[in-house]
């Protein structure tokens, strides 16, 4: 039986909030897969009753021994389960059960991963290098490339770079880096998404995409020259795109995905589009992994107002992907 783990983040966020009131909803009943909640039990119980809500908790202490269609693992006891406020000995907690689902996917065919919010500042306050889950699932999984991959059922989002300064990004941009990913999105369009013959549209670095080395020298030394040599390997892939104007209807109805060259180049426009129904999907590594496309959202948290489409989605997509 395929069987897919949640991993809810930062327990004074909204992870636990929106898992739970998938189970209000009776959601998991209508998914192939069985789910395993990572977390400890009384963080639960005490959420839902905060929630208002009137669940049976079912907990466990091995992966092994879950035999319901949704159950509770706990391998960590949470140091402090309140809603809506941080607090950095909770970074262990977070790790922990993060590191163990990953783990687990690694090693038990029919396993994926979604995962809920987390504070990476809250995380590296606890004593913790953390960059964010791409880059941990990465560094678990042994993966030479990775790839994060927003999508929502209007735009496709791929990212050169994810979690880094600002001023880290041209440095980070090369012609090897461009060419491995524009690559690994590619093929898993076509494996994931089963689209036959995908339609990349690459956005420049620079602004205008450089003006012909104008504005910027990263088009003309390393993302041009990746790009010929990603057409020479029959990938359908535009030449830098001036990201202001790439996004506009036509370009949208014939791109398949985008892919941009930071973090906050292509994800606002996917967000002002499609916030809380888009997800995001960890590419180039060897399980699967989806998650929400939203953060803790503490202020809301307890209070029983939080949006789970995202988190449905998410499980869906995952539910989908597992063979």
């Amino acid at each position: 039986m395929k069987t897919i783990i949640y991993s809810p983040g930062d327990p004074a966020g909204i992870g636990p909030d929106i898992f739970l009131s998938l189970m209000h909803e009776g959601f998991f009943e209508y998914i192939k897969a069985n789910v395993v909640c990572m977390g400890d039990k009384e963080l639960f119980h005490s959420r839902s009753k905060e929630l208002g809500y009137s669940l049976e908790i079912n907990s466990f202490s091995n992966i092994n021994d879950i035999n319901e269609k949704v159950g509770f693992l706990e391998i960590i006891k949470c140091h402090d389960i309140s809603s809506g406020i941080l607090n950095s000995t909770n970074s262990e907690y977070v790790i922990e059960n993060l590191d163990f689902a990953i783990d687990t996917c690694i090693k038990k065919m029919g396993f994926g991963l979604v995962t809920g919010p987390i504070s990476k500042e809250n995380i590296i306050e606890g004593g913790y290098s953390f960059s964010g889950h791409t880059e941990r699932i990465m560094q678990k999984t042994n993966s030479d490339n990775v790839l994060m991959l927003l999508a929502s059922e209007r735009l496709k989002v791929a990212l050169a770079t994810t979690h880094m300064p600002i001023s880290k990004v041209p440095e980070s941009i090369t012609k090897e880096l461009i060419f491995n990913k524009v690559k690994i999105l590619n093929q898993e369009l076509k494996e994931k998404f089963n689209i036959e013959n995908p339609k990349i549209s690459l956005l420049g670095l620079n602004p205008h995409a450089g003006e012909g080395g104008k504005l910027g020298k990263e088009e003309i030394e390393e993302i041009i020259p990746a790009v010929k040599e990603l057409k020479a390997s029959n990938i359908d892939v535009s030449m830098p795109l001036s990201a202001d104007t790439a996004f506009n209807k036509n370009f949208l109805d014939e791109t398949d995905a985008y892919f941009a060259m930071y973090h906050d180049q292509g994800l606002p426009v996917l967000k002002a589009l499609s916030f809380g129904d888009s997800i995001n999907i960890t590419l180039g590594v060897p399980i699967i992994r989806t998650s929400v496309d939203h953060g803790v959202a503490l202020d809301i948290a307890g209070k029983g107002i939080a949006n789970n489409s995202s988190l449905k989605n998410a499980f869906i997509a995952a539910d989908n992907l597992i063979l």
